[in-house]
């Protein structure tokens, strides 16, 4: 199973790398969005999948770090150097937000992330002095790293694909440490977990500054991507649309943010032909498969490919000892 969960991320890798060059300029942007998509995901995975906070504020970190990152590369400071800002001020500022879960949880914490991302909508709309309100900030450059340009579609999805690439490989490091598995005992148990000396509220505060600052380098790629930032597109909607594609994907799993994002890209295009019906048949689509597959897409495979392997090797009966007669 392994073996053959490797083929399949070769595979995937290999695809995505040639993808370019079998799609015109607003395909490969399509790629580049979703390379931006699956990173605020993953970060919301990681709160949410792993450490089982529910956040409906991811959307509002995106936007936090995109508009950190127009600001400081207007003000002639580099990319490389906005790029880790957007990440440290979203650290900070999720480390802030995780307090409230320390005492609420679950229904009781998603009001709370849902109020702050309110707040962030309300103070990027009427700070014009800061953020140009509902103009919001236009003419973003697209980076030049090591003499190499980002300007064109091609490139640009190279960058954000290497930047994807590089996420996701400290997260599966992070994961596979002490970190990662203080996470999970977090989600499955907190109170054995505090029993057992893990400190819980550390570990709560963790998970939310890492996923939020995913989500800001996400969208420290997101403002370069489409060089123009405004309030709407950092509202409520992205956080929801974020929390579908961690859900559908399948929460928990290290994959599920990538199947999901590349869902939430494709299904509304692909669905596009049926002009004002898209939204109401892909909401359908979406109940549909919640109600038959509610571990979300890499959920099914998992057990699909458990009940294969279960057929073809079943488990043999226990040999009876033989009885003696006295």
């Amino acid at each position: 199973m392994n073996r053959l969960g490797a083929i399949i991320v070769g595979a995937a890798a290999l695809f995505v790398l040639a993808l370019p060059l079998f799609l015109k300029p607003y395909g490969i942007y399509l790629g580049s969005m979703w390379a931006v998509l699956s990173i605020a995901a993953m970060g919301l995975n990681l709160t949410l999948g792993y450490a089982g906070q529910v956040s409906l504020a991811q959307g509002a970190f995106v936007g936090i770090g995109a508009y950190t990152t127009a600001l400081l590369m207007h003000a002639g400071v580099p990319y490389p150097i906005a790029f880790v800002a957007a990440g440290l001020v979203c650290f900070s500022v999720g480390w802030v937000l995780g307090y409230p879960a320390l005492r609420v949880q679950h229904h009781y914490l998603a009001f709370v992330t849902l109020a702050f991302t309110a707040l962030v909508f309300l103070v990027m709309r009427n700070e014009e002095w800061l953020t140009g309100g509902t103009y919001g900030l236009s003419g973003i450059p697209r980076p030049v790293l090591f003499g190499w340009s980002t300007n064109g579609a091609v490139s640009f999805y190279y960058f954000s694909l290497g930047v994807l690439i590089a996420l996701a490989a400290g997260t599966w490091w992070m994961l596979r440490s002490p970190w990662g598995r203080a996470f999970v005992a977090l989600r499955e148990n907190p109170i054995r977990a505090l029993s057992l000396g893990l400190d819980t509220r550390r570990y709560t505060l963790m998970a939310f500054a890492i996923g939020s600052s995913i989500g800001g380098l996400s969208g420290a790629v997101y403002a370069p991507l489409v060089q123009y930032i405004e309030p709407l597109s950092f509202a409520l909607a992205l956080s929801l649309n974020l929390l579908l594609m961690v859900i559908v994907g399948g929460s928990g799993y290290f994959f599920g943010p990538f199947v999901g994002a590349l869902v939430a890209v494709l299904l509304p295009e692909w669905l596009r032909v049926i002009q004002s019906y898209y939204l109401l048949l892909y909401a359908v689509l979406v109940m549909v498969m919640m109600a038959f597959c509610p571990d979300g897409i890499l959920g099914l495979l998992h057990r699909a490919l458990k009940t294969m392997i279960f057929k073809r090797n079943p488990p043999q009966p226990a040999l009876q000892p033989e009885r003696t007669s006295r």
